[in-house]
């Protein structure tokens, strides 16, 4: 699966989260915007990492926020937010968090192979800098798109 189209719809700059589970919010909000989820999905991310902890933040200052797929899925999507101001997640090496990837995959076959298209974007390790430090929803696809 190459990473799905990003609208505008999708991207939030600097949003505004007080905690760690706002930060999952809005990226669970622009998930339902584009058409990827129903808004119980933001309920399950949330849920994952109170169930497992902040695996979630993945690399310094990024959290990449999913759930499983199940009936709250529409699509495969993809969402991505920075905050104004970095939240904790409670990650011992990873905290604080300055961008959320939130995703959408509507099977179990497609979830790990959408992750692994994820991974390749982030190995450049200042695309999580470049992402945060982004103006605009422009700039966001283009950092994405290599």
């Amino acid at each position: 699966m190459a990473l799905p189209p990003l609208g505008d719809e999708v991207i939030v700059i600097r949003g505004e989260a007080a905690d760690w589970r706002a930060a999952i919010r809005l990226a669970g909000d622009a998930l339902v915007r584009g058409g990827a989820a129903r808004p119980a999905y933001s309920d399950a991310m949330v849920r994952m990492i109170d169930e497992h902890g902040p695996y979630a933040v993945i690399s310094p200052g990024l959290a990449l926020a999913h759930a499983r797929p199940g009936p709250d899925v529409l699509a495969d999507g993809l969402s991505v937010v920075t905050l104004a101001e970095p939240v904790l997640f409670g990650h011992p090496q990873n905290d604080p968090v300055r961008v959320v990837l939130g995703l959408a995959v509507a099977t179990p076959a497609r979830h790990l192979t959408a992750i692994a298209d994820l991974a390749n974007v982030f190995n450049d390790s200042d695309t999580t800098e470049r992402l945060a430090a982004a103006d605009d929803a422009d700039a966001v696809r283009a950092i994405l798109a290599g």
